[in-house]
């Protein structure tokens, strides 16, 4: 199981991104795009996805209101991270039930401290088998 999908375009923030989450323990997956974050939200079954909202194919917040609307997936923790940090970006993304908000630039500390709080709130969910 994925603890952490990271949804970033930007390459050098998401190298980094993997990094330090990797170097934290988590297990990562990542995606460049919203249309390959719904594909690898379906396939890693991640705890949490870490969301950029300005990205290629799809939307961040059109990504987060799919995954709400999906009976099989509205459980998974979602954290905005951004560059668009506008009241209504912010207010879209509590809207659609985001479980945290952080505003690039951001300090590395406040995203592992964002991503170990979620994860910590949500019990590890029992390996699934599949067909």
């Amino acid at each position: 199981m994925t603890d952490v999908l990271i949804v970033e375009d930007e390459q050098a923030i998401l190298e980094s991104l993997e990094f330090i989450l990797t170097r934290c323990g988590w297990s990562v997956g990542v995606a460049r795009d919203g249309e390959a974050a719904l594909q690898a939200v379906l396939h890693f079954r991640p705890r949490l996805v870490l969301l950029d909202i300005m990205l290629p194919k799809r939307g961040g917040l059109d990504v987060l209101k799919i995954l709400r609307s999906n009976a099989a997936l509205a459980s998974t923790a979602v954290l905005i991270l951004t560059a668009r940090g506008q009241q209504y970006d912010r207010q879209a993304a509590m809207d659609l039930k985001a479980d945290g908000f952080i505003t690039k630039p951001y300090a590395n500390g406040d995203v592992v401290d964002a991503v170990r709080r979620i994860l910590d709130s949500r019990p590890r969910p029992a390996s699934v088998a599949h067909a």
